[in-house]
């Protein structure tokens, strides 16, 4: 699946990759499709009529996100921005669901002192923040055992191994 390429009843993709950052990322389409597709399968939404956008960045253009954003210091593996769902559209424009990144150099150094594939551990990231943009968090033990769960499970059915066993 290509940048803004959609399968039938699924969220329209919008994929922008640092391939310089990301190199050694096979297909982060396939890749980033998947991870949409299965996530929005195991909430039961048909999100079809919405946009995603997931940028695979460098860990610099996270940092200045984290800081302006959050108020931190330093990139973060993923930042997750919800978009308004109040937010009047023209007629036929899909809604905005929000705008997933995930730094370069932190997801790969994750990935090394995890024993995970690079490619396992940005699906697994790409899960994260797409539950995030759908309103899931992990601002409390229950709430990140639920979120933890799900992710989990969606992950088990792209044959990826729990992340936090």
């Amino acid at each position: 699946m290509g940048a803004g390429d959609k399968a039938a009843d699924t969220v329209i993709l919008e994929i922008e990759v640092d391939e310089a950052a990301w190199k050694g990322l096979p297909d982060p389409e396939a890749l980033l499709g998947r991870a949409a597709q299965a996530t929005e399968t195991a909430l039961g939404k048909d999100l079809s009529d919405t946009v995603l956008t997931i940028s695979l960045a460098t860990d610099d253009e996270v940092a200045e996100l984290n800081q302006r954003w959050r108020q931190r210091n330093g990139p973060t593996n993923v930042l997750s921005f919800a978009a308004a769902q109040d937010m009047p559209l023209p007629p036929g424009e899909p809604r905005p669901l929000g705008d997933i990144m995930l730094a370069a150099g932190v997801v790969r150094r994750e990935a090394e002192q995890q024993g995970k594939t690079l490619a396992d551990h940005t699906v697994h990231l790409a899960v994260h923040g797409i539950l995030h943009v759908m309103g899931y968090d992990h601002i409390n033990e229950t709430r990140a055992n639920q979120m933890e769960r799900l992710e989990t499970d969606i992950l088990s059915v792209l044959g990826i191994a729990d992340p936090y066993a």
